[in-house]
């Protein structure tokens, strides 16, 4: 190593890096001590003294100061020689670029630091994750950047033409990716059926209504056999219910029997006419509307179909300003269709919907938090203000909700909010409340609220 004294500072020592040839400076009071190259980060022991500084060569022979100085501060260095001595146990000098200029970590070093996601490092023992285990859990936190992309995108398009109802879009895309039904109860004239055919539209899956009536059989909705005059033989003609996106508008209008069509349908997703069973394309996902006001000429749901739905969603009015940018938006006397077709695109399709919902199931679940799910589950059977509590499929929508939301955001393992964030539309329509609870005028959605807020949170 060839060091000089600068030109500019008499105090001052100049050399250059073994490890990436930059120029450096540091006091002549730092000679002797080890030193750490600022941009490589590389450590090399400087010469002992500012007497004993050498020029060329170990064999040349010590030089004189004021042929040292000569050298020109740009001019590369010789390799130390093998015999230098080992770096002393002094802290590293910190050491300045004798060009003054601003020092940037290496690219390596930034990137990693601006990384949503790092690898952490293998442990130093035997005991390290395997090339294919590490492979896999790279690729499962790539797809869950897409998946919080693909709902992104998603949301960013339903925006375009339906407002608000944060509630009913985000349960109706958890429950679509977790193979699960919704049931709606709203008022009428808040957009249920704009928004099924937006989602089908940015989704690019088909969409499907039946408006329920009370002479609406079953075979109207499954389908049924018809006599084909040609070939003097019956086939099988598919009903309304083959569809993937079913919007079953005013469901509680039909009677029991009607209601039973559909059970198969949303639980195997096939449908079973003459013992032949006849398969529904997926995704497939049912959105039942109810209305919450009139009662005349309506039919309660059994518990059997209620238990089948997913989630039951609140659709309230609009707020203020939500409500002026809908006349905004749809007081044009424009067609519907044609904004549906030339404003929204489709940003996904079936086949990738299928693959994203096998992605939400990989996300991690902790034992404490499935702990957690089924203290809830169990407590609406023992709270007091209920008749009827919720059924272990109850626990299982849980624990699919909240994989998807915690795909959604980004994540690939579920915590305790994204549970509470789900837990009053899983629940609301699974429970009864008793007789006394009624005439008290008590609310489900105040009772589960109630009933979260006194389990433990785990702390994971």
């Amino acid at each position: 190593m060839s060091i000089n004294r600068g030109t500019g500072a008499s105090d001052d020592l100049e050399f250059s890096c073994l490890g990436c040839g930059s120029v450096l400076k540091i006091p002549a009071s730092a000679a002797g001590r080890a030193a750490r190259c600022p941009k490589c980060g590389s450590v090399q022991q400087t010469a002992g003294s500012a007497a004993g500084l050498t020029q060329g060569p170990a064999e040349n022979g010590p030089a004189s100061m004021s042929e040292s100085s000569s050298t020109s501060p740009g001019t590369s260095m010789p390799m130390p020689s093998a015999s230098a001595p080992p770096a002393a146990a002094q802290p590293p000098s910190v050491l300045v670029p004798a060009s003054a200029a601003a020092i940037t970590p290496p690219p390596s070093i930034a990137a990693a630091s601006t990384s949503p996601f790092r690898a952490a490092a293998p442990p130093a023992t035997g005991a390290g994750l395997s090339p294919s285990k590490l492979t896999a859990g790279r690729a499962r936190i790539e797809n869950e950047t897409a998946t919080k992309r693909l709902f992104d995108r998603v949301m960013a398009e339903i925006a375009k033409i339906y407002v608000g109802q944060d509630e009913l879009v985000l349960g109706t895309l958890v429950a679509l990716f977790s193979n699960g039904h919704v049931l709606i109860e709203s008022v009428p004239g808040l957009g249920k059926t704009l928004f099924v055919r937006s989602l089908g539209r940015v989704l690019g899956c088909r969409f499907g209504r039946i408006q329920f009536t009370a002479d609406l059989m079953p075979s109207d909705i499954t389908g049924a056999p018809i006599f084909d005059l040609k070939n003097q033989e019956f086939r099988f003609r598919p009903g309304p219910v083959f569809t993937q996106l079913l919007l079953a508008d005013e469901i509680n209008r039909s009677p029991a029997k009607t209601h039973a069509a559909l059970l198969e349908t949303m639980q195997e997703f096939r449908v079973t006419v003459d013992g032949l069973s006849h398969p529904l394309e997926r995704p497939f996902l049912v959105m039942a509307t109810q209305n919450p006001i009139e009662s005349e000429g309506t039919y309660n749901l059994p518990e059997a179909q209620l238990d089948r739905f997913m989630f039951k969603l609140v659709a309230d009015y609009p707020r203020e300003d939500e409500e002026a940018r809908i006349l905004k938006l749809h007081s044009s006397q424009q067609d519907i269709n044609d904004r549906l077709e030339h404003q929204l695109e489709t940003v996904t399709s079936p086949s990738e919907i299928l693959a994203t919902t096998m992605m939400c199931s990989e996300v991690r679940v902790d034992d404490r938090l499935v702990d957690y799910i089924n203290k809830i589950v169990r407590l609406t059977r023992k709270w007091p203000q209920f008749h009827l509590g919720a059924s272990p499929r109850a626990g299982i929508a849980l624990m699919q909700a909240s994989r998807a939301l915690a795909a959604f955001s980004g994540r690939d393992y579920a915590v305790p909010d994204d549970v509470v964030q789900i837990a009053l539309p899983a629940l609301r329509h699974r429970v009864i409340l008793t007789a006394e609870a009624e005439v008290e005028g008590r609310k489900v959605d105040e009772l589960l609220t109630e009933l979260v807020r006194s389990v433990e949170v785990p702390r994971l």
